[in-house]
């Protein structure tokens, strides 16, 4: 059992700024109960060594994960934690395989359609969580933010570099297409980022129609460009049923009850 940081001394200055040069943080703030505690249960050496490293791997992966989980810019922080395989109408084969990142591995796409409510957003962002958890990079993107996008690099003329730096991730995740029609910058923006992610990223979608209706939304010839890259290598899952949300609300359960 470790002694606690608050009963184990400081470490010499010297040594401090020796971890600090080397940019070791996570064996500086540890150093001082690993040694206390070495020196207290007479470890060997080579204890003492092992137990820094581990103290220093586990920090970087810490940090790691905050950092690739900040990039990512999810919406709500929902994790499978909170999710609830028996009330999805995808089929629960279905939704193990995907919870497998197999498909991120491959390159392969995911297209969730559906009903308004049925947890397309929400398995999408538990998936890209666990991608997170996973060691991989997550890029969440509305439509919105694509238009925006291209917007903005489009008077510079820096849109092909724009979308290859969002290509860094090896996840891309573009949400709620089709609840309302779509701006020619954010058609263009979709069809740029699936032409350019095409057997190199990954690409995962919701969308309230099924991509073969993208027409409705968008030019068709953009559509027909865009749906043919997205769905070559794609996993399409079609939800059904009531909103889950209004179901919970019916039922009193959107709301903390008032006191």
């Amino acid at each position: 059992m470790r002694t606690t940081t608050a009963a184990a001394p400081p470490l010499p200055t010297e040594l401090e700024d020796l971890l600090r040069k080397l940019r070791l943080p996570h064996i500086r703030r540890h150093a001082p109960e690993v040694v206390a505690t070495a020196k207290a249960q007479r470890w060997e050496p080579v204890e003492v060594l092992k137990a820094l490293l581990v103290e220093e791997v586990a920090g970087r992966e810490r940090s790691a994960l905050a950092t690739r989980r900040a990039a990512a810019g999810f919406p709500t922080g929902k994790t499978f934690d909170a999710w609830q395989p028996e009330i999805s109408s995808i089929p629960a084969p279905t939704q193990q395989a995907l919870r497998t990142l197999e498909w991120v591995h491959r390159r392969e796409n995911l297209v969730l359609c559906g009903p308004s409510g049925t947890g397309k957003t929400f398995l999408l962002e538990a998936l890209g969580q666990q991608s997170v958890e996973a060691g991989l990079k997550v890029a969440w993107f509305t439509l919105e933010d694509l238009g925006v996008l291209l917007r903005r690099h489009r008077a510079d003329d820096t849109v092909s570099k724009a979308i290859a730096r969002i290509l860094r991730a090896d996840l891309v995740i573009v949400d709620d297409i089709g609840l309302l029609p779509v701006a020619t910058d954010a058609a263009e923006g979709l069809y740029r980022l699936v032409d350019a992610a095409y057997e190199k990223r990954s690409v995962a979608i919701s969308s309230n129609l099924h991509p073969a209706g993208f027409d409705e939304l968008m030019p068709k010839t953009l559509a027909t460009a865009t749906v043919d890259r997205l769905l070559h290598h794609a996993h399409v899952c079609q939800t059904s049923g009531e909103s889950v949300r209004l179901t919970q609300a019916l039922a009193g359960q959107g709301v903390n009850p008032l006191s």
